[in-house]
């Protein structure tokens, strides 16, 4: 993106990006399941693994400060990033480390077509989700190992900190952290950004911790740029996976609801079925995701609520 032609086709706004999204999540769904699904989480199986084993080893021989307390005065449900009461919202936004509707959707709907032999649903299962809860550790070790004035800049929101090095420092003070513009911007360029705040999500603080821990073991920051970017690819194999995998199951329910009424659209050969039941995936996911996008707080305040209280809903159907 940095070159002088090209570099304008592939920089994109976030409205870009959603209809992008959209486009994809429709596409993956549609396609066969060997085609695009099956082969393309088979190989990315080994780049995840081979990361998160090699960021642990790396966090062994670094061993890191963590410098994020390990409980902070936003207990009382005032943070910058979401405000709110500690309980029951954490078990909620957890989902993966905890009772999870979205995975049951996927054991029953995707998994179940790609497992060979069913000797392998308990490794694949249970060790799934042990494999989740170390990726988890991997991700809260990242984040704490940043300092907390520089945490709070990347994830508080713009309407918070402003659009310059100088508020956001000045918002982050009167937080009760230290962090200067300086410190802003030279992060920024060592991770090749043109601006490192309110970068929201979480995808941008893991990138950069697991950028920070490398270069640490490394004894030099000259390659920050490399390791943030190639972050940043491994945590897109996370999101492209879950974005076809989510569609798929909301297009087989849509199916199964509509073919009640209409027995031809059940059928998973039938393809108007699962254009219709695509296209009502697509466009729920997709409005969430474009009102998040427009949100000056980065969306946060609509969509955990609704990620939360539609996860445990369905994790409460399928028990």
């Amino acid at each position: 993106a940095a070159d002088p032609y090209w570099g304008e086709f592939f920089t994109l706004t976030g409205t870009q990006l959603t209809w992008c999204l959209i486009i994809y999540g429709f596409i993956a769904s549609v396609l066969p399941v060997w085609l695009l699904l099956a082969p393309r989480d088979y190989l990315s199986t080994f780049l995840k693994i081979g990361v998160i084993l090699g960021l642990a080893v790396g966090i062994v021989i670094a061993l890191p400060d963590l410098k994020m307390p390990a409980v902070t005065h936003f207990i009382d449900g005032t943070g910058p990033v979401f405000s709110g009461s500690l309980f029951p919202f954490l078990f909620i936004t957890i989902a993966c480390g905890a009772i999870s509707g979205f995975h049951a959707l996927v054991s029953s709907g995707t998994t179940p077509k790609l497992v060979d032999n069913e000797v392998n649903i308990r490794m694949i299962g249970y060790g799934g989700m042990l494999m989740e809860s170390f990726v988890g550790i991997m991700a809260m070790i990242c984040a704490t190992v940043l300092d907390p004035g520089v945490y709070f800049a990347i994830n508080a929101p713009a309407a918070v900190l402003g659009t310059t090095v100088e508020s956001a420092a000045e918002a982050v003070r009167n937080l009760g952290f230290v962090v200067t513009p300086e410190m802003l911007t030279v992060l920024a360029q060592e991770v090749g950004e043109s601006s490192i705040l309110s970068r929201t999500g979480g995808a941008p603080t893991f990138a950069i911790g697991m950028a920070h821990i490398i270069s640490e073991i490394f004894n030099s920051r000259q390659m920050m740029a490399f390791w943030y970017h190639f972050a940043i690819l491994f945590e897109a194999l996370f999101i492209l996976t879950a974005v076809d995998a989510g569609t798929r199951a909301c297009r087989f329910m849509v199916q199964d609801t509509v073919g009640i009424v209409i027995p031809a659209v059940k059928s998973s050969s039938s393809f108007f079925g699962n254009l219709l039941g695509t296209a009502v995936a697509v466009g729920g996911w997709g409005f969430f995701v474009y009102q998040g996008v427009i949100d000056p707080l980065g969306g946060v305040n609509s969509l955990w609520p609704l990620f939360g209280v539609g996860n445990q809903m369905l994790a409460s159907m399928a028990l």
